[in-house]
């Protein structure tokens, strides 16, 4: 059964899914089966990878960060070098909050959480444009969140 999920698994990471804070007592009587494999079963999906993580979901307008921009990101060149570049400049920025390389008009689709419209021209003045290969950004301002990090279906 290595790094396979049946059924009971399926509804486990269903479950964790929509609420992390489930006890295991909760989570066991919710998929019908005992806590003890629950337990196993829950860790055993940690283990194989299945799980990434369990943490809280932070709601951005408490904790001022209520503007959400996505930015489109073109390098000046399309090698590996330039790349990888670009990648580890952006992974120790702590705005960034999802970072996509993509096929089409742009090289990387990012998701960037600010506090306002000047918050962000701050921070493209200074840092975003500033990364290595970044020749062009084009910004989009969301101006509603229709449906954000929606638990996986399978």
């Amino acid at each position: 059964m290595e790094d396979q999920i049946d059924r009971i698994d399926r509804r486990i990471l269903r479950h964790l899914q929509r609420d992390g804070r489930l006890t295991n007592a909760e989570l066991a009587k919710t998929v019908n089966v005992s806590p003890a494999t629950c337990h196993r079963r829950t860790q055993r999906l940690f283990d194989q990878g299945f799980i990434r993580s369990v943490r809280a979901e932070v709601v951005p307008e408490r904790v001022d960060r209520g503007a959400l921009v996505v930015v489109g990101v073109v390098l000046d060149r399309s090698t590996p070098e330039s790349f990888g570049a670009f990648e580890e400049a952006i992974v120790g920025l702590p705005f960034i909050l999802d970072c996509h390389l993509v096929a089409g008009d742009f090289d990387y689709f990012l998701k960037i959480r600010v506090q306002d419209i000047a918050d962000f021209n701050r921070l493209h003045g200074e840092q975003l444009i500033a990364l290595p290969g970044v020749r062009q950004t084009r910004t989009f301002f969301v101006m509603k969140e229709v449906i954000d990090n929606a638990p996986l279906e399978f």
